[in-house]
């Protein structure tokens, strides 16, 4: 077994094992102890399915409609209708490491012993996963309670080979025709098994775990371009002394100054503040950016924590508990993931609107401390940085917007039998959106950053910046000058910062960053 393949186990498993599934190409495979006991927890609803007595999502219907006794011979009939009429999605396809991210996830509820399927629904599920078969998933169909509902009946009808899926070739093609060319069979389904392939918060659980793996790297990211903006700004670094910062512990605060204080190590720009124009103090976009950042570090802290309990839990509804008992539950409500991914949307505008004041300082030249007007080459005939700052104010002005929470708008359902839902796949996509916009916020701070820093001739950047220049140079990013077609400069900052380049250029001096 190779270090790309992740086995499930009955116990949960990692925010690593899920990006490796979702973003990479990480086979996966159910652990023998796993089957094993996916099978003991079969056998407690095969015997309760044989008994004359109702029980809920066995032989039973769903939602309002449990209060239908289903006969034997209506049972799998009752399993494919949910799947079918349940897959009613609308909208734009959902990408593709969504979309693993979730067939990972329920996966893993599955071969946690508590749902009750059959090893095979669990084998399959991992055979469509190996053989890069992605079901195709719609924007809209979850409430974020009872599961992400529509999304995960999607994922299911391709187990059982009906609806379409796109194929490791990118090309969206019947399911029936994708699983017959991989010989994987088609599912048939028995008693409480369409159920159990609906009821878990796995489509938001999986986009907050990817959504934590890129803030970390962007928040460590906008420590750099904070640091480069105060040295650009001849700014002073006493105010990242580990001393201020310990008598407010707050930990991600002493993260981020920490990482600013190294990167500014050596700079011959710092602490310039009582020069030719005095100042007592620099503004709060830089003199607090430690303040801010480590807010929203521990914010994500704090939704990694959430995370982490998600993923050793198994998601369904009604559960098979250790003592034999099939018991229904509430544990498909989305409340606690939903939180942490509006925290973290709120977090993101908060880090990109600091960003896009810093870099607004740089470009004025009543408040640049002898910078050039929006650092163009020949003010007035060049226009310089002006519209990126266009572009960043109006991403984060986007930002704001999608800070508003999702998680406080439920909205009844199914006859009012489901009358309080968490709305966090609402929040999981629109967090996906800040992310990506807070990623090019810091792309234009950086852009804004690196110039200012090159236009300070004859004063000599820190090591740490120095090489973050010649990197951001080297990945297509023009330093200054005069206008030209600022679009491609733009995009390539984005995708230096989206790759893990900036960090990875500081990281060259200054060693790992937090």
């Amino acid at each position: 077994m190779d270090m790309h393949t992740v086995v499930v186990g009955s116990s949960g498993t990692t925010a690593d094992d899920v990006i490796a599934v979702a973003r990479g190409a990480a086979r996966v495979e159910p652990a023998t102890e796993a089957l094993a006991a996916v099978a003991a927890a079969r056998q407690v609803i095969d015997d309760l399915a044989a008994k004359p007595d109702p029980v809920y999502g066995v032989s039973t219907g769903f939602g309002a409609l449990a209060v239908r006794h289903i006969s034997p011979d209506l049972r799998a009939q009752l399993q494919r209708n949910i799947v079918r009429s349940h897959a009613a999605g609308m909208g734009p396809r959902v990408e593709r490491e969504v979309v693993r991210a979730l067939m990972f996830l329920r996966l893993k509820t599955l071969a946690s012993g508590r749902t009750g399927v059959r090893p095979v629904v669990v084998e399959t599920m991992a055979a469509l996963l190996n053989a890069g078969i992605t079901p195709v998933v719609h924007e809209y169909g979850s409430l974020g309670c009872s599961g992400d509902l529509a999304p995960l009946s999607h994922c299911a009808l391709a187990l059982l080979g009906e609806g379409d899926a796109e194929g490791p070739d990118g090309v969206v093609r019947p399911a029936a025709e994708l699983l017959a060319e991989h010989g994987i069979a088609p599912v048939e389904l028995r008693e409480k098994e369409g159920l159990a392939l609906l009821n878990g918060t796995d489509g938001m659980l999986g986009m907050l775990v990817m959504a934590c793996a890129d803030l970390a790297r962007l928040f460590t990211s906008a420590d750099i371009t904070a640091a480069l903006s105060l040295e650009a700004l001849l700014g002073t670094d006493k105010v990242l002394a580990p001393e201020l910062h310990a008598i407010r512990p707050h930990p991600g605060q002493a993260a981020s100054a920490d990482n600013m204080l190294r990167v500014l190590a050596d700079s011959g720009l710092t602490g310039h503040h009582q020069d030719d124009a005095p100042r007592v103090q620099d503004a709060y976009s830089i003199r607090c950016a430690p303040q801010v950042a480590g807010a929203g570090r521990d914010t994500l802290a704090h939704a990694r924590l959430v995370a982490d309990r998600e993923l050793a839990a198994a998601v369904d509804n009604p559960v098979v508990l250790p003592d034999g008992r099939v018991e229904s539950n509430g544990n498909f409500h989305g409340a606690p993931v939903a939180y942490a991914l509006d925290f973290l949307a709120i977090a993101a505008a908060d880090l990109a609107s600091i960003a896009e004041r810093r870099t607004d300082r740089l470009l004025d030249k009543n408040r640049s401390h002898g910078l050039p007007p929006f650092l163009a080459a020949d003010a007035g005939v060049d226009s310089g940085l002006m519209i990126a700052q266009y572009t960043q104010a109006a991403l984060v002005s986007e930002l704001k917007r999608l800070a508003v929470p999702a998680s406080v708008d439920s909205i009844p359902s199914s006859a009012m039998q489901e009358d309080h839902v968490s709305m966090g796949w609402s929040a999981a996509r629109k967090l996906r959106t800040a992310v990506d916009n807070l990623t090019r916020v810091i792309a234009v701070e950086l852009v804004a950053a690196t110039r200012a820093v090159e236009l300070r001739t004859g004063l000599t950047p820190a090591p740490a910046t120095r090489a973050v220049l010649a990197a951001v140079r080297a990945a297509g990013v023009e330093g200054p000058g005069g206008d030209r077609y600022l679009a491609p400069d733009l995009a390539a900052a984005d995708a230096f910062v989206r790759s893990g380049g900036l960090v990875a250029a500081a990281e060259t001096v200054t060693g790992p960053l937090a």
